[in-house]
């Protein structure tokens, strides 16, 4: 070990100073054929080199004549020094030799634990880990009084049998730890128990309430048949389908039949009503029929125009012309989807034979107009008052030419008959058939020629469109 490497209050005369370390001696030596003086270890250190010589003078070097310097040792260790630790706040002072007896109680030296818990830490701090840190210091059970060491306390304090606890389950109860398991496991009102009918994992607290309700609780068959064990979400078809003294409706109930009886007694109740289940089913069907022609008349005037403009697009021309020519029985009149004049106005329909009718028939294509029953008739004024426009489009492309519409007006008469107000039901013997004058409406039995329609683009991808408008005049009510 070189020289001492203190902090001196006073720089060291140059005699006590190493010439091999240039620092205090440390055990000092003196070779005596010359008189020199060095550490005792950095003396050995320089001869175990294999050279022996004295380091300043370079005579050679007996270690017989090699001797400690006990005096000058002595003047070294009265030399006043600072403590190791002054960087860190010890304030000591005193000779050299007094150091090692200070540094036995300085509280900034660093000391190892008595407990053997392998920490080293300043004496000063000692009696803090003593008290709280060490994990081999001796504390005591504040519930079982038994004494631990500092690491098997804190494992002892998490299961400590006389520790009172809250129970894990939030029921609100408490008790020492020895007791917890019991409770949790018998006595608690929030441990989980299973319903044994459905399986499923209920809170003890609530597990009545559940089979008050569980689908798979057994009930009995309110009809009292004597099944047993029914589940509860099996009874409505066990009464429905299995039940054998449950009341049951007839099969016949939508179509009005009233009667009731236990489920075996249905088949006899058909084989003597068949008759009056027969006349209940025909009751139905028509009634069933009424609806369908309503709706039909319901979507047909909501699909309809309510603007007072029908555009009619008559499609497949050529084959439709070629039946009407040789059709022998019925009529050959189209008819066009129902519309309004306005809206809450007169519901009208536009009829079209493509061979003509009449005076046109054969030649010409023949346009009419019919008023029909509608909804608003009553709030309306009679005769129908408005003008009437009919068109047949002219298809030809209006970049290339002008389009000439055929277009022909009129305003009805208030004397004639086809613009009175409809009769409800009135018009079924057009659909049959009859061509009676009052029911076509009006119109025009010479609208237009066929050689004329082919003169330009009125037929175009083998269909027509036929236009009607109604001109509504809005009246200035003084």
């Amino acid at each position: 070990m070189p020289g001492l490497d203190y902090k001196f209050l006073e720089r060291p005369r140059r005699r006590f100073l190493c010439p091999l370390c240039s620092k205090p001696m440390r055990e000092p030596v003196q070779v005596s054929t010359c008189g020199h003086r060095f550490c005792d270890t950095c003396l050995q250190e320089f001869l175990s080199e294999g050279v022996f010589k004295c380091p300043e003078d370079q005579l050679p070097l007996d270690y017989a004549k090699i001797f400690p310097d006990v005096e000058l040792e002595q003047q070294i260790l009265a030399l006043p020094i600072r403590c190791i630790h002054s960087e860190e706040g010890c304030r000591w002072s005193a000779q050299n030799k007094q150091l090692q007896a200070h540094l036995s109680a300085c509280a900034y030296n660093v000391v190892s634990c008595p407990n053997r818990c392998s920490v080293k830490l300043l004496r000063r701090d000692l009696l803090d880990h003593l008290q709280h840190d060490c994990s081999k210091r001796k504390l005591r059970c504040d519930h079982c009084s038994l004494e631990f060491t500092g690491e098997a306390h804190e494992r002892h304090q998490d299961a400590c049998p006389e520790e009172s606890v809250y129970c894990e389950n939030k029921c609100g109860a408490r008790m020492v730890r020895r007791l917890l398991a019991q409770h949790t496991l018998s006595e608690c009102s929030k441990r989980k128990l299973p319903c044994k009918y459905c399986n499923k994992e209920f809170l003890y607290d609530t597990i009545q309430h559940h089979q008050n309700q569980c689908p798979r609780f057994p009930v009995q068959c309110p009809n009292k048949c004597g099944t047993p064990g029914i589940a509860r979400e099996d009874l409505m078809t066990h009464v429905k389908e299995s039940c054998g003294t449950a009341m049951v409706f007839c099969p016949f109930k939508e179509a009005g039949c009233k009667y009731r009886c236990i489920k075996p007694a249905v088949p006899h109740h058909l084989e003597d009503a068949t008759h009056s289940h027969l006349s209940l089913l025909c009751g139905l069907v028509n009634r069933q029929r009424l609806e369908l022609r309503d709706l039909r008349r319901r979507v047909e005037e909501l699909s309809g125009s309510q603007d007072g403009v029908l555009l009619w697009k008559i499609p497949d021309y050529c084959r439709r012309l070629q039946e009407a020519r040789t059709r022998t029985t019925g009529s050959a009149e189209l008819f066009s989807p129902a519309f309004y004049s306005h809206r809450h106005g007169y519901r009208l329909q536009v009829s079209a034979f493509l061979n003509g009718n009449g005076s046109g028939e054969g030649s010409y294509l023949s346009i009419y107009i019919r008023v029909l029953p509608g909804e608003y008739d009553g709030l309306l004024e009679w005769p129908f008052p408005y003008r009437v426009t009919f068109s047949l489009l002219d298809q030809s492309d209006p970049a290339l030419s002008k389009p000439q519409h055929i277009v022909e007006s009129f305003s009805p008469d208030p004397n004639w008959k086809n613009f009175q107000r409809p009769q409800p039901g009135a018009m079924g013997s057009i659909r049959a058939g009859s061509l009676d004058e009052s029911m076509l409406g009006f119109g025009y039995p010479k609208f237009i020629s066929h050689e004329q329609m082919r003169k330009r683009n009125y037929i175009r991808d083998n269909a027509i469109f036929i236009q009607a408008s109604i001109d509504v005049v809005q009246r200035i009510i003084n």
